[in-house]
This record gives C-alpha cells, structure tokens and sequence, in this order.
C-alpha cells in the first residue's frame, strides 16, 4: 500500500550528513524574518561581487540543484535512475537580456534534449520562455495593448525561432518537452506558441506540453477549451499540470492595478480545481498526455487510485508525477517504489545565475508553513529510525 510517511523509502539516498543539512535549511527558510535578511544579504553580496559561491554551493544550491552543468548533473541523475526516478534537466538560468545571451540558453537547452536521447533515465526535458525573451516583450505581445515596433517584432520572431528549434529538436531526438508557466499577464503568448508547436509536432505521439496552472481561477475552463481544440486538431495535448508558483506577485499586481485577481479565492478552491483537472484528463486520457508536477499528498493519492479505478497502468508513458529536486522525497520515491512513473525536476547552472531560482524555492517554502513542516517532521522521523537502529546492531 502506498504510504507517503516510509521515510526510509523516501530518504534512501541520502546519508545522515544529508539529511541534517536538509533539516536546517528547511528550519531557516521556515523563518519569514531569517528568509527576507538572507535574501537582502546575498542579493548585496553578489553585487558586491563577494566570494559567496562556496557557501550557496554547499546549502542551498545542493538541497535543490544538480551541479553547475549537464555532466555536474550526472551523480543525481545516476543516483535517482538507480531507484527508479527519472531526471527533468531544468537550465534555470533567468534574468538575461541580450540576444546572444537567449541563444547561449538555447543552445544549452537543445544539449539537454540531446542528453535526454542518450539516457533512459531522462524521460523529458524544459524550458521556460522567459529564458530566451525578453520578459517586457512577452507582456507587451500578450497585452496586445499598443503595436510591437518593427524592432520587437523581429525580436518576437528571433524568440518564436528559438522555440521551434527546440521543439523541431525535440521531435527529432522523440524527448518530450515542457513550456513552463509563467505569470498571467506574459502567459497569453506563451499559451498561443505552446500550442502551435503542438500543431506541429504533436501528430503522431505527445512532444510538446503546455504548463497550466490551477491556482488560475480560469483554468479549468481553458484546459476543456484546449481538449476541444487539440481532438479538433486531431493531435494529443500535452499537460504538466501544476498549482503555481507565483500566487502573493499575482495578487499584489492586480490589487496595485485595479483589475480582478485571477487567483483562486483561497487554497480550497485551488486544490478542487486541480483534482477536477485530473479526473477530466483521466476520463479523456486518450487525447492527453499528463504530468502532474505536484506536492500535494492528498492529490497524488488521488491520481494514484484514480488509475486504478479506472485500469490504467502504472507504468502507462502517458502519465507521470513529477517533484521538484530537494523536495518531497517521500512522494517521489514512495510512488517510484510501488512502481509509478516519477521523475525528478533537476535545475543546474552557474551559482550566481541560478539566485533568482533559489531565492524563489525560498520563498516558496516559506509561505507554504505546512510543506516546510511537513519536510522537517519527516527529515527528523528518519534521523531518529536511524539513531535507533544504529543503537540497536551496536548491541
């Protein structure tokens, strides 16, 4: 029977020293105050261009990052392959804004897609627009309030060329790829391009997949809006499904612009909207490709059993849960134990340009108290089943 508190199933790779390094970096990004001095300090350190990156590069980057580049990736990779979980490498480089910097990111997403092709243990790859464009030119076409220049218009074609050389490369290597999400005021763009990659490379099995996320109040509608497009098309739509990860940015923009929030009223509704969403696949699974990027206990059970109320297979390649890496060990590797299709987000990357990232995973735990709890009871189960039995063969 699954059961998510098997913490020696769900910290098996990791040593003592692992886990209590763990252990404290989740109880100081639990601490709201602790997080916003950090925060303020590296973002000064770094522009002083003080020598911080030995330190990040043994917390915080390693609880949550693979290494610096691909093959800095390999021992995580091995590591999760070993028990059954695949890798999503992740080049979670942001903030850039040269052209010649977008192609750099590019070329070294393509590299990813190429490794992919060469391991079993790579079932996917990713991208986020907002790494190959300039953020203000997404908003711009998304808003469509004003008319692009003749400049932005040949950059918005420069972006849209980047997009279809991964995606054509994608198809050729046969490695899915994931759009990533961004905010609601860029993701109307994003939404249009996703989908026609789709149109292009979707005929025959799922390459491309959309990122739709349900803390949007919008969104259960615009999934059975793009069922209806994508049987219309007659193509198979690719979803990674997940909750988000920029609800306080969306709230406070809206209320600072005086428009309605597109955010669900309250976590209730969000985690409704995402169940619903899953049974809506799961009943139309024939026209979908699914990824439920989630840290929801009660909403991977349900997918769980849902597949077997409905005989599915666990192993069915059209369906896969997926985790960030450093988090939520005991969903990912109690789900691959009992033989589900699980991969792991792997992000990697110099240091300095991976801040952005990290700095958000910070964030993240800590306005969500009860995963960071959650994380920490856990760790310390372990850590004491440990002691205990250490004390117990030494007899």
């Amino acid at each position: 029977m699954l059961n998510f508190n098997d913490t020696k199933i769900a910290f098996k790779i990791k040593s003592n020293t692992d886990l209590k390094r763990a252990y404290w970096l989740f109880r100081i990004i639990g601490s709201p105050a602790v997080v916003k001095i950090g925060k303020f300090l590296m973002i000064v350190a770094l522009k002083l261009r003080l020598p911080v990156n030995f330190i990040v590069k043994r917390t915080i980057f390693k609880q949550f990052c693979g290494g610096e580049t691909i093959s800095e990736c390999a021992k995580i990779i091995q590591a999760l392959g070993k028990h059954q979980i695949g890798t999503i490498l992740d080049y979670s480089v942001e903030g850039k804004i040269r052209e010649d910097d977008f192609d750099q990111t590019a070329k070294i997403i393509i590299q990813t897609i190429e490794k992919a092709a060469l391991e079993k243990s790579i079932p996917f790859a990713v991208f986020k627009i907002t790494g190959i464009s300039e953020f203000s030119l997404l908003e711009k076409a998304s808003q469509k309030k004003e008319p692009l220049t003749a400049s932005e218009e040949n950059k918005l074609n420069q972006v849209k060329s980047r997009i279809n050389d991964i995606c054509c490369k994608a198809k050729q290597m046969g490695v899915p790829v994931f759009i990533d999400a961004e905010e609601s005021w860029v993701q109307d763009i994003i939404d249009q391009w996703a989908f026609e990659m789709m149109l292009l490379y979707n005929k025959e099995k799922c390459i491309v997949y959309n990122t739709i996320q349900m803390y949007r109040n919008d969104r259960l509608e615009y999934l059975k809006t793009c069922f209806h497009k994508a049987k219309e098309a007659n193509i198979s739509y690719g979803v990674k499904l997940v909750r988000g990860a920029y609800m306080e940015k969306e709230r406070l923009r809206a209320e600072e612009m005086n428009y309605p929030s597109p955010i669900q009223p309250n976590k209730e509704a969000c985690d409704r909207d995402y169940d619903l969403a899953l049974d809506y696949i799961l009943d139309k699974i024939n026209y979908f490709s699914l990824v439920a990027g989630t840290h929801n206990e009660d909403s991977s059970k349900k997918l769980a059993l849902s597949l077997s109320e409905r005989s599915i297979s666990k192993d069915d390649s059209r369906i896969y849960f997926a985790q960030l890496l450093g988090m939520s060990d005991h969903i990912s590797f109690n789900l691959a134990h009992h033989e589900f299709n699980v991969a792991k987000y792997v992000p990697f990357g110099p240091v300095k340009e991976v801040m952005p990232y990290l700095l958000r995973r910070a964030d993240e735990n800590t306005s969500a108290a009860g995963q960071t709890g959650r994380e920490l009871s856990l760790i310390n189960k372990e850590l004491k089943d440990r002691k205990i039995k250490a004390r117990s063969s030494s007899i």
